[in-house]
């Protein structure tokens, strides 16, 4: 008797469903955790995140006074190490995983969630500034895991931090789009390659997060406009998520061991609006676009902090959040948390 292939597929998705529900969730009690980007912003709340867990972590960061205040933020004495490093450069990746398997006696989950955001309109950008953006996006968690796999196989797990701009295309984050969907695409695929070492690799989206991070993004086009709408957007109640919330929904997702997780209900929408209709979403964003601050007349890079206006300095959730993750004193470029 032949079994009909309908049988067959609804059998086989049956099975992968049970064993979704069956397995177990995944406990980080005195896990080894190494966090890129941890010094500030979302890196700082999910190393806080991963602490109330009981886990144990290693942040990674390219400024030493940054990680010195972000490790006294913490106070949870040996369990936080430090390494000083660029995503980047190869031999500050081989180090870093060295120094969280000596630290903390091997290494159970990797977090990538070090990113470079630039503001300002397509004109603007130069090729450079696209490929400076995916080198730090895209290539640096590719370097990561590749560096961490040896530690990670049979039950290791792998968190990258894309974001909204990695399913749907922003106006005036052409290079931040553009390496997000790369970094997106790139978990899918560890995702379905390294399941067979034991490796659960989960890729996060956020929307808009409450990091405080505007202050030391690079602006491009008009500066002090472009700076204000962002650093604006970025504190609103509706428009944003607090960062605590978003570290936890990060870590729960890491936990559960999904694929992919949009975090914030305006990620979630606007993602579901261009999947239905991906047309009018195109022509909405479109149009929004023309309400934007129009090209600059140079190519001139400024930070966030360099071109701050009476209005922005005065919003009280802006200044609470830079202050609570670290983002006053910091140091260079390269934030986390926008939408990261």
């Amino acid at each position: 008797m032949r079994v009909p292939k309908r049988l067959w597929l609804t059998a086989a998705l049956g099975a992968v469903a049970a064993r979704r529900l069956l397995t177990p969730l995944y406990d980080l009690q005195g896990r080894r955790v190494l966090i890129t980007g941890g010094s500030r912003g979302l890196g700082l709340a999910l190393a806080e995140e991963f602490l109330k867990r009981g886990a144990r972590v290693t942040l990674l960061a390219r400024t030493a006074e940054d990680l010195q205040r972000a490790q006294a933020h913490l106070a949870a004495g040996e369990r936080v190490h430090t390494v000083t490093g660029d995503v980047t450069a190869a031999a500050d990746v081989e180090r870093a995983v060295q120094e969280t398997v000596r630290a903390h006696g091997g290494m159970d989950v990797l977090v990538h969630n070090a990113g470079i955001i630039q503001l300002g309109p397509l004109a603007n950008m130069t090729e450079a500034d696209f490929r400076l953006v995916m080198e730090v996006n895209a290539m640096a968690p590719l370097r990561l895991v590749r560096a961490a796999l040896p530690h990670l196989r049979g039950g290791g797990r792998v968190v990258i931090v894309s974001s909204l701009g990695g399913k749907v295309a922003i106006p005036h984050l052409g290079p931040y789009s553009m390496s997000k969907f790369a970094s997106a695409g790139l978990g899918q695929a560890l995702r379905t390659e390294l399941a067979r070492e034991g490796v659960t690799v989960s890729t996060v989206m956020p929307g808009l997060i409450r990091t405080g991070s505007p202050l030391n993004a690079p602006v491009k086009g008009q500066h002090s406009r472009e700076y204000a709408l962002f650093a604006t957007m970025a504190t609103l109640p509706v428009l944003s998520i607090n960062t605590g919330e978003a570290a936890r929904r990060i870590v729960n997702a890491l936990v559960r061991g999904n694929a992919e997780t949009m975090v914030g209900g305006p990620a979630w929408v606007l993602r579901m609006a261009q999947a239905v209709a991906p047309q009018l979403t195109a022509d909405l964003l479109a149009l929004g676009n023309r309400l934007l601050p129009a090209p600059g007349p140079t190519n001139e890079t400024r930070v966030g902090r360099e071109v701050e206006g009476t209005i922005t300095q005065a919003n009280p959730m802006k200044r609470a959040a830079e202050d609570r993750f670290n983002q006053r004193e910091a140091h260079g470029h390269g934030p986390q948390g926008l939408p990261n």
